[in-house]
């Protein structure tokens, strides 16, 4: 990964996301909730172990994110596509790794312009979810660019 933030800067500034989930899991366990039941211990226990496997299941996808910035700073390396941001402005971790390659070319200004024509609100993601519609995951094939360059 080229210019802008050291790698360790870089790991650390793509991960905030999974180092809050990981403090605020360390947190909720310090609490002593078995003081007041033992229950609240339970519901406690199972609170952290969700909370600390969401933050690890975000820090273990560190390859992937390195992958779709090198992805990403390839496809708009020759002038910006606003269309190829988009999947990845739907959720906060995919808008970090935006930032990123913005500020690597040089086009930090075109951040506030892509949050505002693709960002969804918290509020738009609870209404989906409540409608029984999927969670948004982003892709990244790297086989059809390949395929997309040769043709």
């Amino acid at each position: 990964m080229p210019s802008g933030l050291s790698s360790f800067r870089r790991y650390v500034y793509l991960n905030t996301y999974a180092y809050l989930l990981l403090f605020m899991g360390v947190g909720i366990a310090f609490v002593p909730l078995y003081r007041v039941h033992w229950l609240l211990a339970a519901v406690q226990a199972v609170l952290v172990a969700v909370v600390l496997k969401a933050a690890f299941k975000i820090l273990l996808r560190w390859k992937e994110k390195k992958r779709s910035y090198n992805v990403l700073v390839e496809r708009n390396r020759n002038g910006i596509r606003d269309e190829l941001f988009k999947e990845y402005m739907q959720a906060p971790c995919g808008r970090l790794l935006v930032k990123v390659v913005l500020n690597d070319l040089g086009e930090r200004q075109r951040y506030k312009i892509l949050k505002r024509k693709y960002s969804v609100s918290l509020l738009d993601t609870v209404r989906e979810m409540r409608a029984g519609r999927k969670n948004r995951k982003t892709i990244v094939y790297i086989a059809d660019d390949k395929q997309k360059q040769s043709a």
